[in-house]
């Protein structure tokens, strides 16, 4: 089981640092963002994210209606694709991508510090 743990973690810092690296690319105009790597590893990498975190789901034996701080993070990692889409998707006004980008970034930390912290409030309770 660690090693799938291991893999979920290693894939989601991997799937934040491409996000990350991606928008300082949108923000500067960087033709990178056209390269086709770029545009199909974040899909390789959450897919396995995916899976990885679908066979802890099954190894532990827990169901996301069990733990509300899984559900909480499985909502909230909708607003942060959401916020992603928004950001990455040419077209838009740079100050609008910027700014859901700076929004999704901080989800991202929101929804880490909901699974370390495994609790809803995630780092907001230590703000409390």
């Amino acid at each position: 089981m660690e090693w799938l743990k291991t893999i979920h973690v290693s894939s989601v810092a991997l799937s934040f640092f491409g996000f990350f690296l991606r928008g300082i690319w949108m923000l500067v105009d960087s033709q990178m963002l056209q390269k086709k790597w770029v545009k199909i590893l974040p899909h390789f990498i959450d897919a396995i994210l995916l899976i990885s975190a679908t066979g802890l789901l099954y190894v532990l034996q827990w169901s996301i209606f069990d733990k509300n701080w899984l559900l909480t993070k499985i909502a909230v990692l909708f607003i942060y694709i959401g916020l992603g889409m928004l950001a990455l998707k040419p077209g838009r006004p740079k100050a609008i991508r910027g700014s859901a980008w700076g929004a999704a970034l901080l989800v991202y930390i929101y929804m880490v510090s909901v699974a370390l912290t495994k609790s809803s409030y995630g780092f907001i309770e230590w703000l409390l």
